[in-house]
């Protein structure tokens, strides 16, 4: 259950206009007071000879009772307390109880004997309710409302329990700022679907990716088509910023602008510049690798090296310092927006609903400490340099090489929070997995079709030292690994890493030492891209020539002439002695 305290307000008649409305929202249906500071106000929903004024004079009269003066500006109190989707529906009664508990919670009728605000509760949907209050009590006082959302979260959470309702992980104070009523309601009558600061917040964060400096960010902004005001010091030193955008304006025809800290509270000024620290920007020899990171064949390579930079930040995110370990789930934020904004059309919604889940993942109160994350920092940016990737080839295979990457680096982060009592931040990430795992499914068919067929076609005796090689190497997941539809395209994989001069069973054994595979849906996959980027295998198999039992068998002679690790015998004597 999520109560929502939005901004006050001025107008009730508009709030109760809204409220009543069926016309124009699809989800206001046979909109009714289900409570209200007396129980006994009347209701324009059910009453055909009461108007919304006479309810919105009932609810005003303590503050006209003011004198004009001494009347508050904003004086318009409203929350909405929604129930989770999974939840059943609620009877009016059980809405009406809560709707007292709320305001009793949130100082605005007390009870007790201590004087409230007048207050209505409206229903128009089965899943929740709003209330409107205004903020003068009965004896001519402001109530005690302060820090009524966290309140109002409190008692929610009682609420819950009491009534076997989904409970919600509580907030910690480090979340974005959510839309107002008002900016949803606006957003609706201009048929967007996200509110504008949403929009905002997510084209801000796409441009701190990998950005190293104030004039590489800012130059972002407005190539994403965005209003910009700066903010100086009179010394001329640059303080802050806000954006807007160009058709978002006001009643007066003005662009609605909102600082960044509005937005999320680490897209302020003073916290986007942290992410700077230790950043190259006037290295020449930095500008002349980036030149050549951003040549020929640049989507795939940042995608490798995306891939390598989540696999070294897993064991970061394990076993690091706390505020390092922030460092690197911060920076692996700004690596999902990057490939979501480069990605191929058939992985970018999933990829953009990864990013922006994993958002609120990305706080905590745990203080990041910048410069440590150079690595996924520098990924970020060469998603960004690289430019868009097309959905098939080497790009793609490279796209679902990374992705598998991200998937045990965005878990791990999941894991982290879990153990730090980072609730909302937990589900956050676990979210992204999800969507990573369903962006990852549609990425990864073509590559791995390409690679089953390859390894469907290795005659039998090939296919028998790819099992053997497995045996050897993983023991304890041979036999699911070898149950799995994938194990054909880690058995071609395997041949190619023979045939170009690796020991399979040495890259096999490095890449299930060095992460977890709980989490995999097929081991057989996550083993596929981790030999092919430490092998440096194409990631797109499907431009090669078919692999010759000829090549691998001279591969084979090969290595049996080299030492074999101690208590291991050499792979070739291995083959002759259980294939004959």
């Amino acid at each position: 259950m999520i109560p929502s305290v939005n901004e006050s307000g001025s107008r009730t008649i508009g709030l109760l206009k809204y409220l009543y409305e069926t016309g124009k929202y699809e989800d206001h249906t046979d909109p009714h007071l289900v409570a209200s500071f007396d129980g006994m106000s009347p209701d324009p929903g059910r009453d055909p000879n009461v108007t919304l004024k006479d309810l919105q004079r009932i609810l005003d009269q303590p503050v006209m009772a003011l004198a004009e003066h001494a009347r508050p500006a904003k004086h318009v109190w409203h929350t909405s307390v929604r129930a989770d989707p999974g939840d059943r529906i609620l009877f009016d009664e059980e809405w009406a109880d809560i709707a007292r508990r709320i305001v009793a919670a949130t100082g605005i009728d007390p009870g007790e004997g201590q004087p409230g605000c007048r207050w209505a509760a409206v229903r128009h949907a089965d899943d929740h309710i709003h209330i409107v209050a205004t903020l003068v009590t009965e004896d001519g006082h402001r109530p005690d409302d302060y820090r009524s959302g966290a309140r109002a979260q409190a008692e929610a959470r009682l609420i819950e329990k009491e009534l076997g309702l989904r409970q919600v992980a509580p907030g910690d104070g480090t979340a974005a700022q959510r839309p107002t009523s008002a900016e949803r309601h606006k957003a609706e009558r201009q048929g967007r679907e996200r509110t504008a600061r949403e929009e905002l917040r997510e084209t801000v964060r796409r441009a701190v990716s990998g950005a190293r400096s104030d004039e590489e960010f800012f130059d972002r902004l407005a190539a994403a088509g965005l209003l910009i005001r700066k903010r100086a010091a009179p010394s001329g030193d640059l303080l802050g910023y806000k954006v807007a955008l160009p058709d978002d304006l006001n009643r007066d025809g003005e662009p609605v602008f909102y600082p960044g800290a509005r937005l999320a509270p680490d897209l302020s000024l003073p916290r986007i510049r942290e992410r700077w620290s230790g950043a190259a920007q006037n290295d020449p020899v930095a500008r002349q690798e980036e030149a050549i990171r951003t040549g020929p064949g640049a989507p795939a390579s940042a995608r490798r090296r995306t891939a390598s930079a989540a696999w070294q930040a897993v064991l970061v995110v394990e076993h690091g310092e706390d505020a390092v370990a922030a460092a690197h789930i911060a920076a692996a934020g700004e690596v999902l927006d990057a490939l979501a904004k480069t990605s191929a059309a058939h992985t970018r919604r999933e990829l953009r609903n990864a990013a922006t889940a994993f958002e609120r993942a990305s706080r905590s109160h745990v203080r990041a400490i910048r410069g440590h994350d150079r690595a996924l920092r520098q990924a970020a940016r060469d998603l960004v340099q690289g430019g868009p990737a097309l959905g098939r080839g080497e790009d793609g295979a490279t796209t679902a090489m990374a992705i598998d990457m991200l998937f045990f680096l965005i878990t791990a982060a999941a894991q982290w929070h879990v153990k730090k009592g980072h609730a909302q931040q937990a589900e956050a990430a676990a979210r992204a997995a999800e969507h990573l795992r369903t962006a990852y499914q549609a990425a990864a068919a073509p590559p791995l079709g390409v690679l089953y067929q390859r390894g469907r076609r290795l005659n039998r005796p090939l296919l028998q030292r790819q099992t053997l090689i497995m045996r050897e190497a993983l023991p304890g997941l041979a036999e699911q690994i070898l149950a799995e539809p994938g194990w054909y395209a880690l058995a071609a994989t395997i041949a190619e890493a023979e045939a170009a001069g690796h020991d399979p069973a040495a890259l096999l054994s490095d890449a299930v030492e060095r992460r977890e595979l709980d989490t995999a849906d097929s081991v057989s996959d996550v083993l596929v891209w981790r030999m092919r980027r430490t092998a440096d295998l194409p990631a797109d198999a499907s431009s090669l020539p078919e692999t010759s039992t000829a090549g691998v068998q001279s591969a084979t002679r090969r290595t049996t002439t080299r030492p074999s690790a101690p208590g291991r015998r050499r792979s070739g004597e291995e083959t002759s002695s259980k294939t004959r």
